[in-house]
C-alpha cells in the first residue's frame, strides 16, 4: 500500500519534531530527590539553588549542577610524620563532611571533594608534628576534635561542613615497638615491686601493733596458742603440740647465765 505524498512529506517533519520536542522537555524538568539540590546557571550567571522536587529549566539557557547534601567520607592516605619528640610514624584518618551551602561548593571551589581531602592530609601532618608521641597513642580524641576545628575552619567558606576527622592507624618502626615493650615491661616490674613493698611495710606494721598488744595483753598470746592448736588438730595430723609458755624457763636461764 503505498502512503500518500503529503503523508511521506509530513512523516519525517513529525518524526524530527518528536525528538527535538523529547530532547527540549528532557533538558527543562529535572526531578531531585530529598538530598538533592541543583544549582542553576543562567547563561552563565548564578541564578540560585532549587529542589528537591520537580524543577524546571529553560532549555539551552539554564544548566543545572546537582549537588548532593548527605555525609560523605573520604579516606586519608597514609602520611609519613615526625612527632614533637621525634619519632617516626605512619598514620592515616579518615574524614566525613557534607556540603552546607550547594552554590559556594559549585562557585569558589573547583572541586571541593579533592580540595577537602588536600586540606586534610596537610593539617593532619601538621597537627600531628606538633604532638608527642604519648599524647598520640594517648590524647587520640582530643587530637581528633584539633583536626576537625582546623579541617572546618578551612572548608567553611566552600560551603562544606567537616562532622569529625577520625585518625584510624597509626604505624610505628620495629625498633621503637620493642623499645616501647621493654618500657612497658620495666614499668610493670617497678608496680609490681612498689606493691611487694608496701605489702610488706603493711605486714611489718601490723606486726609490731600485735606485738604492742600482746605486751599489754599476755592473755591474748595463750589465745594464739589455742588458735594454732586448733588449726593444726584440723588438718588431720598424728602429731600434737603442746605449747609450754617460754616464762616457764625464765629462772632455768637466769640461774645458768650466772654459772
Amino acid at each position: 500500500m503505498q502512503l500518500p505524498s503529503w503523508l511521506t512529506t509530513v512523516l519525517p517533519v513529525a518524526v524530527v519534531l518528536l525528538v527535538l520536542i523529547t530532547v527540549i522537555f528532557s533538558q527543562a524538568v529535572r526531578i531531585l530527590r530529598e538530598y538533592e539540590r541543583g544549582v542553576i546557571f543562567r547563561l552563565g550567571k548564578l541564578a540560585g539553588v532549587k529542589g528537591p522536587g520537580l524543577i524546571l529549566l529553560i532549555p539551552l539557557i539554564d544548566r543545572l549542577v546537582k549537588m548532593d547534601l548527605r555525609v560523605v567520607t573520604i579516606d586519608v592516605p597514609k602520611q609519613e610524620v615526625m612527632t614533637r619528640d621525634n619519632v617516626p610514624a605512619t598514620v592515616d584518618a579518615v574524614v566525613y563532611f557534607r556540603v552546607i551551602a550547594p552554590a559556594d561548593a559549585v562557585v569558589k571551589v573547583e572541586d571541593f571533594w579533592k580540595a577537602t581531602s588536600l586540606i586534610a592530609q596537610t593539617t593532619l601532618r601538621s597537627v600531628l608534628g606538633q604532638a608527642s608521641l604519648d599524647d598520640l597513642l594517648s590524647q587520640r580524641d582530643m587530637i581528633n576534635l584539633k583536626l576537625q576545628e582546623i579541617i572546618d575552619h578551612q572548608t567553611g567558606p566552600w560551603g562544606v561542613k567537616v562532622v569529625t576527622v577520625e585518625v584510624k592507624d597509626v604505624s610505628l618502626p620495629e625498633s621503637m615497638k620493642r623499645a616501647m615493650a621493654k618500657q612497658a615491661e620495666a614499668e610493670r616490674e617497678r608496680r609490681a615491686k612498689v606493691v611487694n613493698a608496701e605489702g610488706e611495710f603493711q605486714a611489718a606494721e601490723k606486726m609490731v601493733q600485735a606485738a604492742a598488744m600482746i605486751a599489754t595483753e599476755p592473755i591474748a598470746l595463750q589465745l594464739r596458742y589455742l588458735q594454732t592448736m586448733r588449726e593444726i588438730a584440723s588438718e588431720h595430723n598424728t602429731t600434737t603440740f603442746l605449747p609450754i609458755p617460754i616464762d616457764l624457763f625464765t629462772p632455768f636461764l637466769k640461774g645458768a647465765g650466772k654459772v
